[in-house]
């Protein structure tokens, strides 16, 4: 969630970016078991209502200050976050956890392009170059022989579409605004539309599918992957510039796929030269290769 383009504490800020992607890299293997018993709207209207409830809770003295202005802003960022999770998990239901953490992240190449056209702040040639290699270790992932996508992986990238909508949305909207009461907005807004589609487009599920390892997942979703990681994404964002945000935010897929590896899904050769691609987008944006300058001139 790109508040802002504050920059007064920019290694704190980064810290709680990449904590957020290390904690929502270990989702997909929780989201990839939860779609084998649960559909995807009944999946993200449980996970949100409750997020929601968490959030209220602990927002209550907060809670007097909203007014229409947040109503509003919370509802369109919602509006693309509901976009995106839905297009995510749908595209989670036919492919691997790991090519589904990779594929979300072509927001990080839209971020800097989209936040341009809206707040007409060009990226410079670095953020160009680092959205290129993104987009090439993308493609080092999810590509097979064929050069072909299937289902599950287009779904995905439909998804990333929305999150780069998101981050775009964050940025214009929740400016000067209480980034938390934001976030409970956007929960509440999600809830609100998944509970829609679920009741109209999808069977319930009956209670039998609720063992200690589904709600174990659940609550990981809900407490860490969304509550917390929002949070951490809230701060470190007002004092990140939205392109290298975005590039920091990628590391969640590198955190995914490496994670699934531990759980036993063994990646071909490629996907390790997309990880190498994905760390040199990362070097990039960061440095804006000043290391190699500074070589130049001694």
């Amino acid at each position: 969630m790109i508040v802002g383009q504050k920059t007064e504490r920019p290694l704190l800020g980064r810290i709680a970016i990449l904590a957020a992607a290390l904690i929502w890299g270990g989702s997909f293997v929780g989201m990839k078991s939860l779609t084998e018993v649960l559909s995807t709207q009944y999946l993200l209207a449980i996970r949100f209502t409750a997020a929601t409830i968490v959030m209220a809770i602990v927002l209550i003295p907060r809670l007097k200050k909203l007014d229409w202005a947040y109503l509003w802003r919370g509802a369109i960022i919602g509006a693309c976050l509901f976009g995106a999770y839905s297009f995510q998990t749908y595209g989670l239901e036919d492919t691997t956890p790991g090519k589904n953490a990779f594929l979300t992240e072509v927001y990080c190449m839209l971020v800097p392009f989209m936040y341009w056209v809206v707040d007409k702040k060009r990226p410079d040639r670095y953020n160009i170059a680092a959205a290129a290699l993104t987009m090439l270790g993308i493609g080092l992932v999810s590509l097979d022989g064929t050069l072909t996508l299937g289902r599950g992986e287009a779904l995905t990238l439909v998804g990333g579409v929305f999150f780069a909508f998101h981050l775009v949305a964050i940025a214009k909207c929740a400016r000067d605004r209480d980034p938390l009461l934001i976030t409970m907005l956007q929960f509440a807004t999600v809830s609100v539309c998944s509970w829609v589609a679920a009741l109209a487009t999808e069977e319930p599920p009956s209670m039998a599918v609720f063992t200690p390892d589904a709600l174990g997942a659940m609550a990981y979703l809900v407490f860490f992957a969304t509550c917390l990681t929002l949070s951490f994404q809230s701060f470190g964002q007002q004092h990140t510039p939205p392109a290298a945000a975005a590039i920091l935010l990628s590391l969640e897929s590198v955190f995914g796929v490496l994670i699934s590896v531990i759980v036993g899904e063994r990646p071909p050769a490629q996907v390790w030269c997309g990880f190498a691609v994905i760390f040199a987008a990362v070097l990039i944006s960061e440095t804006k290769l000043s290391f190699l300058r500074r070589k130049k001139r001694t």
